[in-house]
């Protein structure tokens, strides 16, 4: 089945010349590059994390295909869901399925399920897509939805995916959508962050979900990232660097109640 985009208009521009504009003015040309083995991204409207999840993407190289890993915010479908048919439609054009690497994964981990009703109303893949068309007009995706588990099953879906990419001759890109903490003052938000951020770049999963918990950090995607850290390391990553941090706030001017983003370079 065609994915039809549910968001364009709302989180970014719906026709392809707007969109096309705005990308281009949100990645730097000039920024160092890195060929990343994963990144971190931010998934809100363009509007408020644009600048981040730009800077993130125009410092990698360019790749044939994405794993793309999002939260599900809507509830729907299987609680590790993966679409392996056909493709996506954005203002920019169309995007295939790697449906070689999707079947590879799916046969990679009993946990993930092949399913399309998760990603149906879910905007964490898609805003995506468009940065993702940006590098590579004819890149193909595998689209991922997870919700809420133990590190354990982060780490065995990870790995999973990373033995998945270690079977394929194309240079692979994964991609964890999430944003940072929601709702909470400047001041709470950059100080939870931080805390977050500190794990991640340390490559250290477990760390993470425990300062999610420890520090009440509603980071939306801390399920994703933890899979991408696992799959990373697999796919032997040793460093990461955080690109760029702000917050809604720096562009509402409303700095009581702000959502945080992070751009994470993984290589």
């Amino acid at each position: 089945m065609t994915r039809k985009a549910v968001v364009a208009g709302q989180f970014y521009p719906g026709n392809a010349l707007g969109l096309d504009k705005e990308i281009s003015s949100l990645m730097d040309p000039s920024a160092k590059k890195y060929s990343a083995v994963a990144i971190i991204a931010p998934h809100a409207g363009y509007v408020y994390s644009g600048e981040v999840a730009g800077s993130v993407y125009a410092s990698i190289e360019t790749s044939s295909s994405a794993v793309i890993i999002g939260p599900n915010h809507t509830g729907y479908g299987e609680r590790f869901s993966l679409m392996s048919t056909d493709s996506w439609i954005t203002p920019l054009g169309e995007v295939g399925i790697d449906k070689k690497l999707a079947k590879a994964i799916l046969g990679s981990s009993q946990l993930i399920k092949e399913d399309s009703l998760a990603h149906m109303a879910e905007h964490s893949v898609e805003v995506q897509l468009p940065f993702l068309q940006k590098l590579n007009p004819k890149i193909k995706i595998v689209p991922i939805i997870v919700s809420g588990a133990d590190v354990e099953t982060y780490i065995e879906i990870g790995k999973g995916i990373a033995d998945s990419i270690k079977s394929s001759d194309s240079k692979i890109l994964i991609v964890a959508s999430s944003d940072m903490t929601h709702y909470e003052s400047q001041e709470s938000a950059a100080r939870k962050d931080s805390k977050a951020i500190e794990a991640l770049l340390k490559l250290d999963e477990t760390e993470l979900i425990k300062r999610v918990k420890k520090y009440e950090i509603s980071m939306c995607g801390y399920a994703p990232v933890a899979i991408t850290l696992a799959a990373s390391k697999a796919l032997g990553a040793k460093k990461a660097e955080l690109i760029k941090y702000q917050t809604s706030g720096e562009v509402s001017g409303d700095y009581t109640s702000v959502v945080g983003y992070a751009g994470i370079v993984i290589y």
